[in-house]
């Protein structure tokens, strides 16, 4: 048994950081109410964590290459703890949102790491029975998160969503100082230092414009400006890495449609399947008063379908052509989200179980083919840069996806409370409902018009969850016509380009590691 510690000690670290992706979502009434958060401090509190996540992927890989990756998994859980606790203690949403952006760093360190650890400490059938548990943990760290959160935001309140990372990053960082080799590759070339920069802040610069351009007007100095530093910041990435010896993206790659196909279903597979849920959570208990335990649980017919089909079906499905496991699925989790935009003032959390179990299946199709098929659409030598391409695509599609929908849902709210029966509620009605202060908006009736400001409550929060679930369905079907084309087009003759001697991401190992994930996904 011994031998299977190191997996233990990654496992645990990256079950932590993927279950605090989504343990959050069915707290966030919980600290609206208790913060006094404005739903932009609600979706930062969410893509705080995401963004940062995102953006630091293939830096921290490229650290972790050149300074052993131990080092910088144990120095992640260090940082995930110590934000954790921060994130716990928090008195207002503004160090909530700095402590999760923190949360983001240390989760990036660990996740870049995790894959070269495995592949540097097992060999043979032993690294296959490793990479086969890795995938299971992280399958099922997105079916618990909800659920978990929800049992510990409604028996011990939402600050203990953020302190039960303490024991166990102490038990996961003990134990990988005792059982985990150091590796790094001797070979790896300098961090690309300016890359990394100019990515978090033209991503962060475009999420900013989608929060604040909602909230503050589109037209406003501050967005205008920001969506000027944000352009200038991408037009620096793209340059940077043209001109980098050793580029943390190679651009070159996205010459081949099949690269750009599954990086483009990575994004949209993210926004469209995952970034609506914290909308969800906020209309199941601020409008139609589940507890945190039963906002979880609603989610649980998506989350257990998906895990389900990609446990049970994970090793067939590689060898269905990439262009139908990736763009049907992305078209089954489209048509789950229409599936789901009929709801009314009469509705109640089952209407939305049919549309989550659609969207289930096709996460469960999509999951096991979208590595193999990035892992297959390069070279060899960049198989560890195309998994950290896609992890970061993968998270910037959440944290984008939830900015976009929150001003959605914000404009829904507002257009059903601006005129007739629904403008009586006032002009902070729209915002109090965004952040789950539905109950707020109720308590403030007139005595005897209790029940008709509940039924406009309902009324106005289910037309505009209605606009999120039809904004999602239109992308996801669109987005699945879009990577069928591309995945369906023949490979082109690589590019010429000089070999870097490392991939990033952490990848050390894991091009040696994705190779039979590249015979599968031919």
């Amino acid at each position: 048994m011994r031998k299977w510690w190191p997996l233990v000690a990654v496992s645990l670290g990256v079950f932590m950081l993927l279950v605090d992706v989504t343990i959050v979502i069915v707290a966030l009434p919980a600290i609206g109410s208790d913060l006094d958060a404005s739903p932009s401090d609600l979706q930062w509190v969410m893509d705080g964590y995401a963004l940062t996540l995102a953006a630091l992927l293939l830096g921290a890989g490229s650290l972790a290459d050149r300074s052993g990756r131990r080092r910088v998994y144990t120095g992640g859980l260090a940082l995930f703890a110590a934000a954790s606790l921060l994130c716990g203690l928090a008195g207002d949403p503004a160090v909530l949102v700095a402590a999760r952006a923190v949360q983001g760093i240390g989760a990036a360190a660990m996740l870049a790491t995790a894959m070269a650890l495995l592949n540097s400490t097992y060999q043979g059938r032993d690294r296959g029975v490793a990479f086969g548990v890795w995938g299971a943990v992280s399958g099922a760290a997105a079916a618990v998160g909800p659920v978990l959160g929800g049992v510990l935001t409604e028996y011990l309140g939402w600050r203990w969503i953020f302190l039960v990372n303490l024991p166990l990053c102490a038990a996961a960082f003990a134990l990988s100082l005792a059982v985990l080799p150091e590796s790094r590759n001797p070979a790896a070339g300098r961090m690309d230092r300016a890359g990394t920069a100019a990515f978090t802040v033209a991503a962060g610069s475009a999420v900013y414009v989608l929060i604040s351009g909602g909230s503050e007007g589109w037209a406003s100095a501050g967005t205008l400006g920001f969506a000027a530093l944000s352009a200038v910041a991408l037009a620096a990435f793209l340059l940077v890495e043209r001109r980098a010896a050793h580029p943390m993206l190679d651009l070159s790659l996205f010459r081949r449609a099949r690269f750009t196909g599954v990086m483009l279903c990575g994004l949209l597979f993210s926004g469209v399947a995952f970034a609506y849920l914290p909308y969800t959570s906020l209309w199941v208990q601020s409008v139609l008063g589940l507890g945190p335990v039963g906002g979880g649980l609603v989610v649980l017919p998506m989350s257990a379908l998906a895990f389900a089909v990609s446990a049970l079906a994970g090793r067939h499905l590689p060898r269905v052509p990439a262009w139908l496991a990736l763009g049907g699925g992305l078209a089954l989790i489209g048509a789950g989200s229409l599936l789901q935009a009929r709801l009314d003032a009469g509705s109640g959390w089952t209407a939305l179980v049919p549309g989550l179990a659609l969207t289930g299946l096709g996460v469960g199709v999509v999951s096991p083919v979208l590595a193999a098929t990035a892992m297959a659409a390069v070279p060899p030598e960049r198989g560890g840069m195309a998994g950290g391409a896609l992890n970061t695509f993968r998270q910037l599609g959440q944290a984008l996806g939830i900015a976009a929908f929150g001003i959605v849902l914000q404009q829904g709210l507002a257009r059903a409370l601006d005129s007739g029966p629904g403008a009586a509620l006032g002009a902070s009605a729209a915002g109090q409902l965004g952040s789950g202060q539905a109950g707020e908006v109720v308590a403030a009736a007139p005595a005897g018009q209790a029940d008709g400001v509940v039924h406009l409550v309902r009324e106005a929060f289910a037309g505009a969850l209605n606009d999120v679930m039809l904004a999602s369905g239109v992308t996801g079907l669109a987005g699945a016509a879009v990577v069928g084309l591309l995945l369906v087009r023949k490979a082109a003759p690589a590019p010429a380009r000089p070999a870097a001697p490392t991939p990033t991401a952490g990848s050390g190992g894991a091009d040696e590691a994705a190779a039979p994930l590249r015979a599968a996904g031919r």
